[in-house]
C-alpha cells in the first residue's frame, strides 16, 4: 500500500522508465528495400498483364464489330434474294402456260376466220389437253371423290340426299372437283354425300 504522495510519485517514475528500441541495422533496410523492388516488379507484371488484357479486349471488339456487320450483310442479301424468289415465283409456270395460250390465240383466230365449230372444237381439246398437262407437271392432281367415303380433310359437303343404293356418307356426286398439290390438298371438292333413307 503507498503511504504518501512521495511514495506514489517514486512508483509511478520507476513504472515509466524509458524502453530502448534497438535501432535496426543495415540488414533491415536492405529487406525493405527488397520489398520495394519487388513491389514495383509485381506493380508493372500486373500492368503488362492489363495491356495484354485491353489488346485483347479491342481485337475482341474489333472481331464483334466485324461478324456484326457481316450478319447485317447477311440478312440484307437473303432478305432481297427471297423478296425476289417470291415476285417470280410463278415466272416458270406462266412460262409453261405461254403455249397454252398462244393454242387459244390460234383456236380463236380460226374460229373467227372460218366459223368452223368442229375446228373449234378439235382446237379447245388440244389447248385443254396441254392445259392439263402442264397442271399435272407442276403436281397438281384431280381429286376422285365420286362412291368414295366422305373425308373432312378431303371433302366439304354441300348437300346431304337419301340414298338406299349406297351406304351413309358416301360420296353421291362431285359439285366442284378438288385437288391436290402433289401430296397437300389444295382445293377441298364440294360434293353431295348420301344419307340413310327415312
Amino acid at each position: 500500500m503507498i503511504k504518501n504522495k512521495k511514495d506514489k510519485k517514486d512508483k509511478m517514475k520507476e513504472e515509466a522508465k524509458p524502453v530502448e528500441i534497438p535501432i535496426s541495422d543495415t540488414s533491415d533496410s536492405e529487406t525493405i528495400s527488397d520489398a520495394e523492388a519487388n513491389a514495383d516488379t509485381t506493380i508493372s507484371t500486373e500492368e503488362t498483364k492489363i495491356k495484354e488484357l485491353e489488346t485483347k479486349l479491342s481485337a475482341m471488339h474489333d472481331q464483334y464489330l466485324r461478324k456484326a456487320a457481316e450478319f447485317d450483310n447477311y440478312k440484307r442479301r437473303t432478305d432481297a434474294e427471297k423478296s425476289e424468289f417470291f415476285a417470280y415465283a410463278s415466272e416458270r409456270l406462266l412460262g409453261e402456260l405461254l403455249p397454252v395460250l398462244d393454242d387459244f390465240d390460234r383456236t380463236m383466230d380460226s374460229f373467227n376466220k372460218n366459223h368452223d365449230s368442229d375446228a373449234l372444237k378439235k382446237g379447245i381439246d388440244i389447248v385443254y389437253d396441254k392445259f392439263r398437262a402442264v397442271m399435272a407437271k407442276q403436281g397438281l392432281k384431280i381429286m376422285d371423290s365420286n362412291g368414295k367415303p366422305f373425308d373432312v380433310n378431303l371433302h366439304e359437303a354441300i348437300l346431304q340426299q337419301p340414298s338406299a343404293d349406297v351406304d351413309a356418307d358416301t360420296v353421291l356426286d362431285t359439285v366442284e372437283k378438288g385437288y391436290f398439290m402433289k401430296d397437300k390438298v389444295l382445293r377441298h371438292a364440294k360434293v353431295i354425300v348420301s344419307a340413310k333413307p327415312e
